[in-house]
C-alpha cells in the first residue's frame, strides 16, 4: 500500500455553524482547539478529535435533509491518490473530484451502507 491513515476524525456538518459551535463549547465544557469562524471548529478529546464545519453552498442541500446523515468520518492520510486507488480496487470509488478546502486536500466518498466518507490530505509547507 503507497498509503497510511494517519488520524481519524469525526465531523459534523452544521448549517447553524455558530449554535452548534456553541452547543459543542457548553457540552464539552471546553473552547474549541482550532476556530476558522463560520467555517470550522475543531475540539480535542481524549481518543477523539471532533470537527464541525460549516459546508459550502454548493453542498447545503445535502445536509439538510433529515434523510441524510450529517456525520462524516474523516480519515486522513499521507497520499490522497493512493488512498482513492485503494478505495476503487475496493468497488468504492469517489464519484467526485479532489477539492482544495483551507486544510487541505479532500474527496467524498461513501461506504457500503452510504455513509459519506472524507478522504483528507494536509497540505503541509513542502507542498
Amino acid at each position: 500500500m503507497g498509503f497510511q491513515y494517519t488520524d481519524a476524525i469525526a465531523t459534523i456538518a452544521a448549517i447553524n455553524f455558530e449554535d452548534l459551535v456553541s452547543f459543542y463549547t457548553k457540552l464539552l465544557e471546553q473552547k474549541p482547539a482550532t476556530l476558522i469562524p463560520n467555517v470550522y471548529a475543531e475540539f480535542h478529546l481524549a481518543s477523539l478529535r471532533l470537527g464541525i464545519f460549516k459546508p459550502k453552498k454548493i453542498h447545503e442541500s445535502e445536509f439538510g435533509s433529515i434523510a441524510k446523515s450529517k456525520i462524516s468520518l474523516c480519515l486522513e492520510v499521507s497520499n490522497l491518490e493512493d488512498a482513492i486507488a485503494h478505495l476503487t480496487a475496493l468497488g468504492y470509488p469517489p464519484p467526485g473530484n479532489i477539492s482544495i478546502a483551507s486544510h487541505g486536500r479532500e474527496i467524498y466518498a461513501y461506504d457500503p451502507d452510504g455513509n459519506r466518507l472524507i478522504l483528507h490530505q494536509t497540505l503541509d509547507d513542502n507542498s
